[in-house]
């Protein structure tokens, strides 16, 4: 039976450390995940470094909103790339578009030609592609190991179709991990609808801020989105779908 792989979705130090004591596999370090998740900056991935040796995969995302990339904005891929293969990070998650929603090969040849032995995974710029059978067919021959998707739905249970597909078709060519609105309730019967093996999730709590003081007229941020609210990994939502992927890998 193929390993069962836990990732969660992280953007600071305390959130890294409560996935870690969850039990993940690895961490999908960000920035910005209330936007989706950016590139973090270096000192970031340094700092949970200090605390945990769990082994993590770095978004590379110059930026919120669509993945078809400028010169400028590629070029800041790149340098992500190197500088967190110097660190010693174990993957990247990447995806670059063309305007017509076709997967960008030759930038994403390039990518690969400089990832060095890190693992690679292909982000929801899939879920975003035009053509997601042919976009897993140019994935598994650029070699990338591990594609992300929640099957082009809002969640992976609406998207679960296509999920199921998408298992059948790779025949174990590549890694379709599941993600969005994963938690320990879903993984059971996501695992015996489509035979997806790896999954990701935040396990986020809202938490709120420290701050007494508070100014109700600003909001530095986009509309709806609240200055004092601060988002979390939950220790114990990582142990719960733990012990189900414990469960399915002991059957």
């Amino acid at each position: 039976m193929e390993k069962f792989i836990l990732e969660a979705c992280v953007d600071s130090v305390e959130s890294a450390i409560a996935a870690a004591k969850g039990g993940a596999d690895r961490l999908e370090l960000c920035q910005n995940l209330l936007i989706g998740g950016t590139t973090p900056v270096p000192w970031l991935f340094q700092e949970i470094r200090r605390y945990t040796n769990i082994r993590i995969h770095v978004l590379i995302r110059p930026r919120f909103g669509d993945f078809c990339y400028t010169d400028y904005e590629f070029d800041l891929i790149c340098d992500a790339v190197q500088a967190f293969h110097e660190l010693g990070a174990e993957g990247i998650v990447i995806g670059i578009l063309k305007p017509d929603g076709t997967l960008d090969m030759e930038r994403m040849k390039i990518l690969m030609e400089k990832k060095g032995d890190m693992s690679v995974t292909l982000h929801r710029a899939f879920d975003v592609c035009a053509d997601p059978f042919a976009a897993m067919e140019q994935a598994i021959d650029l070699g990338i190991d591990t594609i992300l998707t929640s099957g082009q739905e809002d969640t992976c249970i609406l998207g679960k179709d296509l999920i199921k597909k998408l298992v059948k078709k790779s025949a174990g060519r590549i890694s379709i991990q599941a993600g969005s609105s994963v938690d320990a309730g879903v993984i059971h019967d996501m695992y015996e609808y489509t035979g997806a093996a790896a999954y990701h999730m935040s396990g986020k709590i809202v938490l709120n801020s420290l701050m007494e003081h508070r100014n109700k007229n600003l909001n530095m941020g986009g509309p709806g989105i609240d200055e004092y609210e601060i988002w979390r990994t939950d220790e114990n939502k990582i142990k719960e779908a733990r012990r189900v992927l414990d469960k399915l890998q002991q059957r």
